[in-house]
């Protein structure tokens, strides 16, 4: 997922954070809706709170919207 499309999709990958992620909370959803990049943002709350390197953070992310498009059935 790149920047571009992460940034428009922000609202919807939001909702789907904190239930894969239970140690990223409101606040933190907060700081990355203010942020000027949100993927970057969200990458470095993922390296913080969970350990995971960059490439691992996007890769997860990734994913979680991946899961989301299948169940929802959204284009790109």
């Amino acid at each position: 997922m790149n920047k571009a499309m992460f940034e428009e999709k922000w609202d919807i990958i939001r909702e789907q954070v904190t239930a894969r992620w239970s140690l990223i909370v409101e606040y933190d959803l907060n700081k990355v809706d203010k942020a000027d990049s949100k993927l970057d943002k969200l990458v470095t709350m993922l390296l913080v709170k969970y350990g995971y390197t960059p490439q691992k953070a996007r890769e997860e992310i990734g994913k979680l919207w991946a899961e989301y498009q299948s169940k929802h059935k959204v284009n790109v």
